[in-house]
């Protein structure tokens, strides 16, 4: 018996291929993050990454299509189209960004109060939470910059009003969850106070999934406030804010098809890479969780 023991190969040490393939990020990811660095050094330091002056004008130049020397082409006044770009993601993703800290600080109030209140304070937020879902996102987020009036402010308080009240659903029903769960009924079992069962369990698990939700919302913010801006209610030229470079290009889209095709694309790829590193944190998150 002890020499069929010491026979057999220990087998939790070897480590197969497809294990370690396994354990590599997806391709996807990769992109994603890569995708992401790139933005976070253009918000951070866009003159890095920048080939020209976003402002300068060279009427001699206008309309140009793209070339090595101009990569994402020009617009109507010369301008270089690609560090127009770069230097419009510092106001793009802080509107978007802005937007996001809007929606999701009202939408824990919002949710804390459908799902901790009385009664009488969560039936009447209830009800406006379901008011508010009745209307499209950007619907409400048209009628409060037509209210308030076009500019980058607006849009962040537009943005973030518009999709907080999903979010707060979201948010309500997670905290309802952690208030029914197994180790909160232990909690009240030993004698903990209400406030220490609130602050120990209730918000840490109710909270854990914003994680993701944040990353989502930005991207979604930043489509939503490009939108607004497509449509002239945002941020006024000669601003080099993505939103405000479609409404620009839309002019010439039958002459110079990138101002309008390249912004939106970069708007695409944000949106993307934001989704997919939110999916991978929810994903990680509900396995974490089992």
């Amino acid at each position: 018996m002890s020499t069929i023991e010491r026979q057999t190969p220990p087998t939790a040490a070897v480590q197969t291929p497809r294990a370690r393939r396994r354990a590599a990020p997806p391709a996807g990811l990769v992109v994603a993050s890569g995708a992401l660095l790139l933005f976070a050094t253009a918000l951070v330091a866009p003159g890095l990454l920048a080939t020209h002056d976003p402002y300068a004008l060279n009427l001699a130049d206008a309309l140009h299509a793209p070339s090595p020397e101009y990569w994402f082409g020009t617009d109507e006044a010369g301008r270089d189209l690609y560090s127009r770009v770069v230097y419009g993601t510092r106001e793009s993703l802080v509107i978007g960004l802005g937007a996001t800290a809007v929606s999701l600080t009202l939408a824990l109030v919002l949710g804390a109060l459908a799902a901790l209140g009385g009664r009488f304070v969560a039936g009447t937020v209830n009800r406006v939470i379901e008011v508010l879902l009745a209307f499209p996102t950007l619907l409400f987020a048209l009628l409060l910059v037509a209210i308030t009036g076009p500019s980058a402010l607006s849009q962040v308080f537009a943005v973030g009003v518009g999709s907080a009240p999903g979010y707060a659903r979201i948010i309500r029903g997670q905290i309802l969850s952690a208030k029914n769960s197994g180790y909160v009924e232990a909690a009240v079992a030993l004698g903990h106070s209400d406030g220490r069962i609130l602050r120990q369990h209730i918000v840490p698990n109710a909270v854990r999934p914003l994680v993701a939700i944040i990353a989502l919302s930005v991207g979604q913010s930043i489509v939503w406030a490009s939108s607004l801006s497509f449509l002239g209610l945002g941020v006024a030229p000669p601003s080099p804010e993505w939103g405000a470079l479609l409404d620009a290009g839309r002019v010439y889209i039958t002459q110079a098809w990138w101002l309008t095709v390249i912004p939106g694309l970069v708007i695409v790829a944000l949106a993307l890479a934001a989704t997919t590193l939110g999916k991978h944190i929810q994903n990680t998150l509900e396995k974490g969780e089992k």
